[in-house]
């Protein structure tokens, strides 16, 4: 199957590009940001060796669906989307800042737990929980972007003794967070979903706190099947899942979680298009509509093509 494993384009008025582990984001002139969602994926802050067919589709269309409609809610920085793996926006000074909301007791904070520990950035989580257990109340537990290697917890003390924001600016990405994942827990309970834990990141334009980025993804996301999920506890088994946390899982198992001189494992085809499946399973069930593969001889000349002209008629 085609897939999108790296992009190289050169967009009229373009000033610079960079190319992250999953998004290749162009700059443009204007403060227009050009944001080309791959078929890379990554986990452990690697990206793996093999792309997910459709899964830049299914990322940026979630994306999309999403920053539409929450705009009214929180301002964002989404202009247009010209091609199913490509977002069009207003180019925000990114906030290295990742604001990550807990709702349950999973993923790195289960890991953090069952070493004993009950802080984590700060906030303290309380005694007597198990893996997969909802928090009496969502956590906001911070992460400092790295441009490089792993992103790092971080307290929202640090945030503000190291003047990485002002207090004012961190109170509104905080209250934004807020809005954000209460209205996602909602739309992900109307589907028969939970909306686990996930992360939001923001940045300024003209001094206003925007959304940028992805929103309510399986790669920024982690969502259980809400039927069974009480049994699933009560009988302490594994929570059924939409998200990334299975590739993780997967990449455990082979012996691999990012550490030096650990060997990434080679992905069999059969577990690449069971990773596509699941991606696709989470669009439809998140959005109610069915996924339209979109299928392409030539992905970067279709791109080029719808990208060129929604600048030449913007």
């Amino acid at each position: 199957m085609n897939t999108l494993k790296k992009s190289i384009f050169s967009f009229p008025n373009q000033t610079s590009v960079y190319h992250g582990k999953v998004r290749d984001v162009y700059t443009l002139k204007n403060n227009t940001l050009v944001m080309v969602a791959s078929d890379r994926i990554s986990a452990f802050d690697h990206v793996l060796p093999k792309g997910i067919p459709f899964k830049g589709q299914v990322l940026n269309q979630i994306a999309s669906y999403f920053l539409k409609e929450t705009a009214s809610l929180v301002p964002n920085w989404l202009i247009s989307t010209p091609d199913p793996v490509v977002s069009i926006g207003k180019a925000c000074e990114p906030i290295k800042i990742e604001m990550v909301i807990r709702g349950y007791l999973a993923g790195h904070a289960a890991r953090e737990y069952k070493l004993g520990k009950r802080m984590l950035c700060g906030v303290k989580m309380p005694d007597g929980l198990k893996e997969n257990d909802a928090f009496p109340e969502p956590i906001i537990t911070p992460a400092s972007k790295a441009d490089e290697g792993h992103d790092e917890d971080i307290s929202k003390e640090e945030i503000l003794s190291n003047k990485l924001v002002t207090e004012e600016v961190y109170l509104k990405m905080e209250e934004y967070t807020k809005l954000l994942f209460s209205h996602g827990s909602a739309k992900a309970k109307e589907k028969g979903l939970i909306l686990v834990d996930t992360k939001y990141e923001f940045g300024l334009y003209n001094g206003e706190v925007m959304l940028i980025d992805e929103i309510h993804t399986p790669d920024s996301s982690r969502y259980f099947y809400l039927e069974g999920y009480k049994d699933r506890q009560k009988e302490n088994i594994a929570q059924k899942q939409l998200s990334k946390e299975f590739v993780r899982e997967w990449l455990m198992d082979n012996g691999f979680q990012g550490k030096e001189n650990q060997k990434m494992p080679e992905m069999p085809e059969e577990f690449v298009s069971l990773v596509s499946n699941r991606y696709i399973e989470l669009y439809e069930k998140i959005t109610g509509e069915t996924f339209v593969r979109e299928v392409s001889s030539n992905i970067p000349r279709r791109i080029e093509d719808n990208v060129i002209n929604f600048l030449k008629n913007a």
